[in-house]
């Protein structure tokens, strides 16, 4: 009899788990991509092994949902780097990013898709290249642009929701308005020296554009405060995490809450945003 893809990936199973090296003999063998064994495993049932540790936390069938997921992170530095690293490890199976600007100096710091080898190479395409080291069955989607009105809509057409990692407060308050229109829920965060803030606001909400109505030309304090390396990683991980309860519809998400870090005196605290003040406390 003939051997397909769905009776190697079972035969060739380990306690349910797919090991690495027969996804990568799987697909050369087949002729497909990783990502099609890997889908194929989790339709099965079957864990790619690199996922074993999520099994306590989620189950294949969450696996299978956050890979036939597509995310857009909007803006690929500070934030958005650990972002779209850690969202590769989860195993979301698409990966939107939007960034117009190539690394700096001034970037080494902080992010981490950035290296001196990369300075001058365009964030999306360093991008690409680290989920291609991390996990090959991520399918990225580079968009080396400025996020805009004219082009929002066309970038997140087929994704499930949004992580905002921009650092300007009037691009900030335009994808908010794209994610309104596309129906789209929207992970915003934001980082300043020892301090950063989350929220996710949903379709129909209105709190992202009242909170910065009154400071829609500014950039962020950021540019004021800077960030140290841990800022970025502290806020971008809580994002994900935000992420991955809404692909998954579990948890309690921060609709209608501000979660605010201060790193300096290591404190957490919550603001409940009322839509009839814009969140203003």
């Amino acid at each position: 009899m003939m051997t397909t893809l769905p009776i190697f990936i079972r035969e060739q199973s380990v306690s349910r788990l797919l090991p690495w090296k027969l996804q990568i003999e799987a697909a050369e063998r087949f002729g497909v991509p990783l990502a099609q064994v890997e889908e194929a495993a989790l339709e099965r049932g079957i864990l790619p092994a690199r996922y074993q540790r999520n099994r306590t936390t989620m189950t294949v069938g969450d696996q299978l949902t956050l890979f036939r997921s597509c995310v857009a992170v909007i803006g690929c530095g500070g934030l958005g780097g650990y972002v779209i690293e850690e969202l590769a490890r989860l195993g979301v199976g698409t990966l939107v990013v939007i960034d117009p600007d190539v690394f700096e100096e001034h970037n080494l710091n902080r992010q981490l898709l950035s290296s001196p080898a990369e300075l001058g190479s365009p964030k999306v395409a360093a991008a690409v290249r680290r989920v291609g080291d991390i996990n090959p069955a991520v399918t990225v989607v580079p968009h080396q642009a400025a996020f805009s009105p004219a082009n929002g809509s066309e970038l997140l057409a087929d994704c499930t929701l949004a992580v905002d990692a921009l650092d300007n407060i009037a691009v900030r308050l335009e994808l908010a308005e794209t994610c309104r229109q596309l129906g789209i829920p929207l992970v915003h965060g934001a980082i300043a020296g020892w301090y950063g803030h989350v929220t996710t606001q949903f379709p129909g909400d209105t709190v992202l554009q009242k909170m910065y109505a009154s400071r829609s030309g500014e950039k962020g304090i950021e540019q004021q405060l800077g960030n140290p390396s841990f800022t970025p990683a502290v806020v971008a991980s809580l994002q994900v995490a935000e992420v991955c309860k809404l692909l998954l519809k579990q948890g309690t998400p921060l609709r209608g809450r501000k979660l605010l870090i201060d790193l300096l005196s290591m404190e957490f605290h919550e603001l409940s945003l009322n839509e009839e003040d814009g969140g203003i406390p």
